[in-house]
C-alpha cells in the first residue's frame, strides 16, 4: 500500500478532496492517506501555515494530494504553494489542458500543456521597499534553472508524442534574463530533432491563444508567464474548475486542483471537484497506477458527457457528492 501525503487546503479544499479520495479508493487504488494541516485551517489550529511537518512528510512519501490554500492579497503570508515549490524544489508545473465533452466553452477540440518553471523569476520574493515611495522585485533566472524546465519540457514532449515545443519569453525587452531562458531553450532544443521548436512574445502567444488556440501543443514557460498563461489556457476549455495540476521535482511532487478556496461556497455542498479528480488520477499514474488512473479519467469524462449530474458551475443543480457518486458508480459498474 502506498502511503500518500493529503492536504485538504481551505475553504471548500475538504469537500474537494473527500469527494476525490472516495473516487479514488474506488478505482482500486491502495493508498494510505497521511492528512496534513497546511495554509489558513493549520493557522487556525494554531499552527503554521506551512509546518516542517509537512515539508517532512511529503519528503518521506514522495508524493502529495493537494486541495487549494488561501492566500491574502497585499499583507498576511506568502503562498502556500510557492513555499511549498521552493522548499521542495518542485521545479516543474505541469498543467493539461483539453477540452471535455458536456462542459460549454468557446473552442473544441483544444490539447495543449502548459510547462512552467516553477522555483524562481520574479517568484523568488527577492523584493524590497524603497522608502515609502517605491518597491523593487528582481527577476531570477539562472542557466541551471533553465536548462533544467526545457529539457523536463522536451522529455515530456517526447514520452506523451507531442510533437511542438513553444517557448514563451519577452527577449524583445528583459534582454538578458529572458534572454537567458530563450538561450537555454535552444540549447536543449538541439538534442530533440525529432520535436518542433518555435519561440513566441508572451503578448502574441495571449493573443494568438485566444485566437487559434489549435496551433500549440507544449508551451514551455517562465514562472511568470506561465502563470498567467496556464489560467488563461483553463479559460479557453470552461475554467480552472476542470483542469488538474502538478508539481514535480527531482523525487517528490505535489498534486492539487489549480483554482482558488472559495470560501463563499465553502460548507455548503456545491463545488466542483473535478479538478481535484483529475489531479488524483495524474498522482496514480504518477505513481505506476496508470490503469486506476485512466478508468477514473474515463468515468468522469463519461460523467461529463452525459450531463445529468452535475455540479451548478457545469449548468446541473448536483452536489458535490452527489456528481462524485455518479463517478463511482461508473467505476463500479
Amino acid at each position: 500500500m502506498r502511503k500518500v501525503t493529503l492536504i485538504p487546503g481551505d475553504g471548500i479544499g475538504p469537500e474537494i478532496t473527500k469527494a476525490a479520495l472516495e473516487v479514488v479508493e474506488a478505482s482500486g487504488a491502495k493508498i494510505e492517506w497521511q492528512i496534513m494541516d497546511a495554509g489558513i485551517s493549520a493557522n487556525k489550529k494554531g499552527k503554521p501555515v506551512l509546518s516542517d511537518e509537512v515539508i517532512s512528510s511529503i519528503k518521506k512519501n514522495g508524493v502529495c494530494l493537494k486541495g487549494p490554500t488561501e492566500t491574502p492579497v497585499i499583507s498576511g503570508h506568502r503562498s502556500v504553494n510557492v513555499a511549498l515549490r521552493q522548499k521542495l524544489n518542485l521545479f516543474a508545473n505541469l498543467r493539461p489542458v483539453r477540452s471535455i465533452e458536456g462542459v460549454r466553452s468557446r473552442f473544441e477540440g483544444i490539447d495543449l500543456v502548459v510547462v512552467r518553471e516553477n522555483t524562481e523569476d520574479l517568484y523568488a520574493g527577492i523584493e524590497h521597499r524603497i522608502g515609502n515611495v517605491a518597491a523593487e522585485s528582481i527577476k531570477l533566472i539562472t542557466a541551471e534553472a533553465s536548462l533544467r524546465i526545457a529539457k523536463f519540457a522536451f522529455e515530456y514532449a517526447r514520452r506523451e508524442k507531442r510533437k511542438k515545443v513553444t517557448v514563451v519569453h519577452k527577449a524583445n525587452i528583459m534582454k538578458l534574463s529572458d534572454g537567458l531562458f530563450l538561450e537555454c531553450a535552444r540549447e536543449v532544443a538541439k538534442d530533440y530533432p525529432d520535436i518542433v521548436y518555435e519561440e513566441v512574445i508572451v503578448d502574441n502567444t495571449c493573443m494568438q491563444l485566444v485566437k487559434n488556440p489549435e496551433n500549440y501543443d507544449v508551451l514551455l514557460c517562465p514562472n511568470l508567464y506561465g502563470d498567467i498563461i496556464s489560467d488563461l489556457c483553463a479559460g479557453l476549455v470552461g475554467g480552472l474548475g476542470i483542469v488538474p495540476g502538478a508539481n514535480i521535482g527531482e523525487s517528490v511532487a505535489v498534486f492539487e486542483a489549480v483554482h482558488g478556496s472559495a470560501p463563499d461556497i465553502a460548507g455548503r455542498n456545491v463545488a466542483n471537484p473535478t479538478a481535484m479528480i483529475l489531479s488524483a488520477a495524474m498522482m496514480l499514474k504518477y505513481i505506476g497506477e496508470e490503469e486506476r488512473g485512466e478508468k477514473i479519467e474515463n468515468a468522469l469524462l463519461e460523467v461529463l458527457r452525459e450531463g445529468k449530474n452535475l455540479t451548478p458551475d457545469l449548468g446541473g443543480s448536483a452536489t458535490t457528492f452527489e456528481f462524485c457518486r455518479s463517478i463511482v458508480k461508473k467505476l463500479e459498474s
